[in-house]
Order: C-alpha cells, then sequence, then structure tokens
C-alpha cells in the first residue's frame, strides 16, 4: 500500500493546482480582504474537505456519486453558491480596505470557505473516483482514512500558499478605482469558475 503515496501525491498536487472554487475563493479574498481573512477561510475550507472525505469513507459519495439527482443537486448547488460568491466579491471590492478583519466577520469567512467544500463537486468527484483508485480492492479503512487525510494536508498548503502570494500583492490595490475595476474582473473569473465546474463535473446517465 504505501507505494502508492508517492502517485497518490503527485496527483493530489496536479488536482489541487488546477483552478476551481477553493483557488478562486481564496484569491478573491485574500486581495480584498487580507491575509487574515484568507487564512480563516482556509481553515473552513479544511474541515470542509475532511468532513468531504469522512462521508465518503462512510459510503455517502458513493451513493451520491450512483443517485442521478442527488449528484445533480450537489453540483448545481455548488454552481449557485460560487455565482452568489462572485456577486458578493463585487459587492465587497466597493468596499474600504480593512486593515485588519473585523472579528465578528471572520465566522463569515470560515463558513463560505466550508460551504463553498460542503458543495464542492471537484471534491467530491476526488473522493468518489479518484481515491478508491490508490485503496484498491477491498482496501483497509485504515489505509483510506491515511489517504484523506494526505489531501487534505497537501490541498490545505497549496491554498494557504494562495493566500500568501494573493495577500502580497494586495497593497497594489489601494485605490478604491483600481479595486473596484479589479473586484469586477475577478467576480467574472469566479463565474468562469462556475461554468468550467458545471462542464467538467457533468455526466451522462
Amino acid at each position: 500500500m504505501f507505494p502508492t503515496i508517492l502517485p497518490f501525491v503527485i496527483t493530489c498536487l496536479i488536482i489541487e493546482l488546477t483552478p476551481g472554487p477553493n483557488m478562486g475563493y481564496l484569491a478573491v479574498l485574500s486581495l480584498e480582504r487580507g491575509r487574515s481573512a484568507g487564512f480563516t477561510a482556509v481553515a473552513g475550507i479544511t474541515l470542509g474537505l475532511l468532513l468531504l472525505g469522512l462521508l465518503a469513507g462512510f459510503g455517502v459519495g458513493a451513493i451520491i456519486g450512483t443517485t442521478q439527482w442527488l449528484y445533480e443537486s450537489v453540483r448545481w448547488a455548488g454552481v449557485a453558491f460560487l455565482l452568489w460568491l462572485a456577486w458578493d466579491s463585487y459587492r465587497e471590492s466597493r468596499q474600504p480596505l480593512e486593515t485588519e478583519p473585523d472579528p465578528g466577520r471572520r465566522w463569515v469567512y470560515f463558513r463560505r470557505g466550508l460551504v463553498t467544500n460542503l458543495l464542492n463537486p471537484k471534491a467530491a468527484v476526488f473522493y468518489i473516483t479518484v481515491l478508491p483508485n490508490f485503496v484498491g480492492e477491498g482496501g483497509d479503512g485504515w489505509w483510506e482514512l491515511v489517504l484523506t487525510l494526505v489531501y487534505v494536508a497537501i490541498a490545505s498548503a497549496v491554498h494557504a500558499a494562495l493566500v500568501l502570494l494573493a495577500s502580497t500583492v494586495r497593497p497594489l490595490l489601494s485605490s478604491s478605482r483600481l479595486r473596484s475595476r479589479t473586484g469586477a474582473l475577478f467576480a467574472l473569473l469566479l463565474v468562469g469558475i462556475a461554468a468550467w465546474v458545471l462542464v467538467s463535473t457533468h455526466r451522462v446517465w
């Protein structure tokens, strides 16, 4: 089993470096609200990924993957949430820059990160179709848990690096006019990611 770790790690890195809901949301949030807000969202995303992995381990993922109405409900709910985040990003870019996020807003950032992943078709597809290939037929449940934790750790590291990168260039957006234009651009980016998720997770039943 253990020799599968290296190809699994490489697979996880490739998947996480592919644009998706998490990357789009974290980039926009970190640019607009700063590093602290971004890391708060990463914590929510990490919890969401872990919960999805545990649910998949208990067979919920297989049920969703083989039940058309459940799969499509999660898929469309995720796309709708991304579109709402696009609108919220556009609206946030019209607000003043924060030196530190309002403590009351931290829960909002955490919750959005959590919901983004619970409704993330890309993450669900990973647990349903990719991870089982590394567990094997009749694989050990503990081994599946180990691979889930490895994936969550890799994803969290990639997300944290993205927050650091995005927040580093944040001072360049101090101009309100530039922020509003950039906000519109990032809102369009999230709309594009929503469209990509919709197309890439389409299934012919």
